[in-house]
């Protein structure tokens, strides 16, 4: 367990880490060489000249202006300066929205973070309790719930300061999610015309012996939305083609590499191995080899091209349908179809740089079972992981070490060295078992199917928040407790176990202080410093960059990583709920590390990153629901902690609020959800009749033409080149809708008898 001055020692070192790396990236970013690293954003968008490109040989590396090195700080008011409106026509409203996120933080802990430390930390402090206990504990843990006698009164500041929790994060998560809708509905109104806005995903497309999948869609929907209908791209499996397409630019960035290396030293022709990574297998000349294995893939995607586009198994029962009008989609995407409400599945299309084309190709019926697999491996997972959770417990625990590994007793005793394994080693070692998590939990996302690259971040942030919760949160406290208590376990009789685990939960808030220094301190800090980026681009513009093109892919720096960075964040809001009323000492580090992230992620949305899709911040009633399943977790804590106090009166009390944070929860679902899922009619037909009448004619269909089209099947200069379907516009007022459908069992229409409840189809009916 660790004591005040381990803590004070992590304190040390986190925080002077956090200022070295500050300090590097003041100095790295002010280097010409590196402008490409820290500011990607604006040459991406063309709005920034690389200073490489003028002046002098020196300076063009190496910043020799001495007065900018004094302004090393200002990247912080330059982050904060910029307006939210020019923030969102900037980065987006994904962004901007994600940034509200450590402003909800610092909103809810900052009046919790002054009053705990007027009201309980003198409560707590002033008790001997932990002293006639005979447990383990440090100075800190005299600030904490643990401190005070069984039945004292002094419980009612703690029960009081639980009210004030739950109506105050209320007020402001509410506060928030008004304004976050209202931004969104303001985004959605005043945002440019999209494909995403026009078009529907259409899945599980029942198959028909007569006709073709193309064939089936414009069939259905020249039918069943006559007026609204205007063309369908169906989706091809073409995945083995994107490898294959994929591949080649592999190889086609080693032959430049070799090609370069050949053109700097042309006395030597470069070489390499055909085995695995290069070193293994015989020895042969570089550039011959890849421009035989490109000639070579080239054939083989050619010949897969053409299977794609002329075999009809290539074709899945999906498409994506576009219409004349936004309001016509939306009638379509947030409508059952048919009265089987398995078939004919519509939703709105993700924006087609948000969909994840691999997933498209997954039979519909398959979702579920991938889901079910999905569901039990992450459950081993978790389960698994309390292994090595137990080991960064066992960091912890000085005893344990001594016990496992006695011939390192002597220097464990060291009073700097045990201080540096119980106040920093334990956070750095949990950071590093999560590094691969998020990679992992993103391939089960992609396992499951989803087809847009904002709902497998959303799931993955989900998984990996349930995995934080169980795993890190109530995995550290069971087994940290366990550890840390069990001498005391073994000598208490059965009934005294759970009191003594009700005294223990709070004394792992010495644990979680070390945790947040590292990953919230130390962590942020590293964000802004990119030093795998900077290390990288620097390898790839050495010698794989011979365009303009090469150097742009080589500084992108792709978008915020949502999947993991939410999660992590939702980590921070669950210690900061559940130790205000147990252990206020965690607060204060809960505030750092909100007020330095925002900065940070403000100045890197700003500079860096670039958002590959904007969803309109659909993740936000997520944010919501985690930040009150925190709350609730904090009332049932703080609910188990004074049943051990000998305080039965004051559960009533307390479970009245579990009850009115749920009862808020679906206020809000009902509320202002609905924002988040559903698009309005009446905003979409005021945004249809504003655009006719501003543009009236305007050709949607031309504009919409390979919106879906696989990437694959799109040339770099002829989008039209391999388009496959053939959907001619249909602009008469009457329609003959031709079929070579031999049944009257599907997509039927009216009949033309005035008054007649009869279906039938249409009496004109031409074989193509």
């Amino acid at each position: 367990m660790a004591s005040a001055s381990d803590i004070g020692v992590s304190a040390a070192i986190n925080v002077l880490t956090a200022i070295a790396f500050l300090l590097a990236f003041a100095f790295l970013r002010l280097q010409p060489i590196n402008d490409r690293v820290y500011f990607p954003k604006w040459y991406l968008r063309g709005m920034r000249d690389s200073p490489i490109s003028s002046g002098a040989a020196v300076q063009k590396f190496v910043n020799l202006d001495v007065r900018s090195y004094f302004k090393f700080l200002n990247w912080m008011p330059a982050a904060l300066k910029m307006p939210q409106d020019e923030l969102i026509n900037h980065a987006g409203l994904d962004s901007v929205v994600y940034l509200r996120i450590y402003l909800t933080g610092l909103k809810i802990f900052v009046p919790i973070t002054i009053l705990a430390f007027a009201v309980l930390v003198p409560v707590n402090w002033t008790n001997d309790t932990l002293e006639s206990m005979k447990v383990v504990f440090t100075p800190i843990d005299k600030l904490s719930i643990s401190n005070i006698p069984n039945g004292s009164k002094r419980f009612i500041a703690h029960l009081a300061m639980a009210y004030f929790i739950t109506f105050w994060t209320c007020y402001v998560l509410m506060r928030e999610y008004e304004i976050v809708t209202k931004m969104r509905l303001r985004f959605l109104a005043a945002e440019k015309r999209r494909p995403d806005q026009f078009t529907v995903l259409v899945r599980n497309i029942p198959p028909d012996p007569d006709e073709s999948i193309s064939e089936l869609v414009e069939h259905f929907f020249l039918v069943n939305h006559p007026d609204h209908y205007l063309r369908h791209q169906v989706v091809y499996n073409a995945n083995k083609l994107a490898d294959l397409v994929e591949k080649k630019k592999k190889m086609r960035n080693w032959l430049d590499y070799y090609q370069l290396k050949y053109e700097r030293n042309p006395s030597e022709r470069p070489t390499t191995k055909t085995g695995f990574l290069g070193c293994f297998g015989s020895k042969v000349d570089a550039i011959d080899y890849y421009k035989s294995e490109i000639e070579k893939i080239g054939k083989e995607e050619a010949e897969e091209r053409k299977k794609v586009m002329k075999d009809p198994k290539s074709v899945v029962p999906a498409a994506f349908v576009s219409f004349r009008s936004r309001w016509g989609a939306a009638v379509c995407a947030q409508t059952q179809q048919t009265s089987n409400p398995t078939i004919w599945l519509t939703e709105w299309a993700p924006e087609p740089r948000d969909v994840y084309w691999n997933n498209l190709s997954i039979p519909f019926v398959s979702l579920t079972i991938r889901r079910l697999i999905i569901a039990v491996a992450f459950f081993f997972l978790n389960f698994f992981y309390f292994i090595p959770i137990g080991m960064v417990q066992s960091l912890a625990n000085i005893e344990g070490i001594e016990k496992a590994l006695p011939f390192l007793k002597p220097l464990i005793e060291v009073r700097s060295i045990k201080s540096f394994i119980q106040g920093f080693l334990p956070g750095i070692a949990l950071k590093i078992f999560l590094i691969l998590l998020p990679t992992i939990l993103m391939f089960m996302s992609k396992f499951e199917g989803l087809i847009s690259q904002s709902s497998l971040e959303r799931r993955s942030a989900s998984k990996y928040y349930i995995f934080l919760f169980f795993s890190v949160f109530l995995g550290s406290i069971i087994t940290g407790s366990a550890l840390e208590q069990l001498k005391t376990f073994l000598h208490q009789s059965a009934n005294d176990i759970p009191r003594i685990i009700g005294v223990s939960i709070p004394m792992k808030a010495t644990f979680f202080i070390t945790y947040v220094m590292v990953d919230g301190w130390t962590g942020i800090a590293g964000e802004i410093l990119r030093l795998k980026p900077l290390i990288f681009f620097h390898l790839k513009n050495s010698f794989l960059v011979k365009t303009e093109k090469d150097r742009e892919e080589a500084m992108d720096p792709g978008s915020i990583c949502f999947d993991s960075t939410e999660p992590r964040i939702q980590l921070y809001f669950l210690l900061g709920l559940v130790y205000a009323a147990v252990t206020p000492f965690l607060l204060p580090f809960i505030l750092v590390f909100f007020g330095f992230a925002y900065v940070v992620y403000r100045h890197q949305i700003i500079n860096v990153y670039n958002q590959r899709y904007e969803s309109g911040a659909q993740f936000w009633p997520s944010v919501h629901g985690r930040i009150l399943i925190a709350l609730t977790v904090s009332q049932l804590t703080l609910l188990g902690l004074l049943s051990t106090k000998d305080l039965e009166e004051a559960v009533p009390a307390l479970l009245v609020l579990p009850v009115l944070t749920f009862w808020f929860y679906k206020y809000c679902k009902h509320r202002y959800e609905p924002a988040f899922v559903r698009n309005p009619l009446q905003e979409a037909m005021r945004k249809d009749t504003l655009e006719r009448a501003r543009e009236p004619n305007f050709d949607l269909k031309a504009y919409l033409a390979n919106s879906y089209l696989h990437p694959v099947f799109k040339g770099d200069d002829e989008d039209d080149k391999y388009s496959l379907v053939d959907d001619d516009g249909w602009m008469g007022e009457e329609v003959i809708v031709p079929t070579k459908r031999h049944s009257r069992r599907t997509t039927p229409a009216q009949s033309k008898q005035e008054g007649s409840d009869t279906l039938s189809v249409p009496e004109t009916v031409h074989e193509r």
